[in-house]
């Protein structure tokens, strides 16, 4: 399907708004698996004219996305990731683990971002940062684009090198997303230590519900189900 390449236009926008000088784009995967961290990207490309074909990874076919991505790490002015562990996603949430690895992939960035495009319509970031949200932005903004097909390759990359520990899940196909593979073998072995246990994949596997964590507040509980709706596989 044909699709309109991003832009830089909300860039330029926070530019002339804020003044701006360095501009960052975010984006995350994996919100809505039930196994491997969180991870964030943060980039920065100025505004220079991308590499052909940028749009969002989910756009791409698994071939052209890591092609593209070897691409923008070398054409991207910087970039950086932050992850958050299942562990902190257990504890925390899932809006809260998206700020801890955001906050990661940001700081880890060489020059500290006067704003930040963020992809979605909710600021997860909040202060100090200066936050545009954007839906769709990781098809519409050039620096959105680009940290969603880093983001998306690396994390997969990561999940393929869990999947040679845990052959059974799949983990090299799925990216530790809900798949009949990985659906099976959690009902056979049982969560591996990648996997959150306060997912509620775990209430229909009544040989494993003795290692459900289960949150305390309505609130926790809502952003885990937020997590599982946000499929982005």
């Amino acid at each position: 399907m044909p699709y309109e390449p991003p832009t830089h236009t909300v860039e330029r926008s926070l530019r002339a708004t804020t003044g701006a000088k360095v501009v960052a784009g975010v984006d995350e995967v994996g919100r809505g698996a039930w196994a491997g961290p969180v991870t964030v990207c943060a980039a920065v490309t100025g505004l220079r004219r991308p590499p052909e074909g940028l749009t969002d990874s989910k756009l791409l076919t698994p071939k052209r996305r890591t092609a593209l991505a070897g691409e923008l790490e070398s054409w991207v002015t910087a970039h950086a990731l932050g992850h958050s562990s299942p562990q902190e996603i257990d504890e925390l949430g899932m809006t809260a683990a998206l700020r801890l690895a955001a906050t990661r992939a940001l700081d880890a960035l060489p020059v500290r971002p006067d704003a930040v495009i963020l992809d979605g319509k909710h600021d997860y970031l909040g202060d100090p940062w200066k936050v545009r949200t954007v839906i769709k932005g990781d098809q519409s903004c050039v620096v959105v684009a680009a940290a969603s097909v880093i983001a998306k390759v690396r994390r997969d990359a990561m999940m393929a090198e869990l999947g040679a520990e845990c052959a059974d899940f799949g983990f090299g196909d799925n990216a530790g997303y809900p798949s009949p593979v990985h659906r099976a073998a959690l009902e056979a072995l049982g969560p591996t230590p990648y996997h959150r246990l306060s997912w509620s994949y775990l209430d229909a596997l009544p040989r494993w519900q003795h290692l459900k964590r289960v949150r305390s507040t309505p609130e926790a509980l809502a952003l885990e189900a937020g997590g599982q709706l946000g499929f982005d596989f």
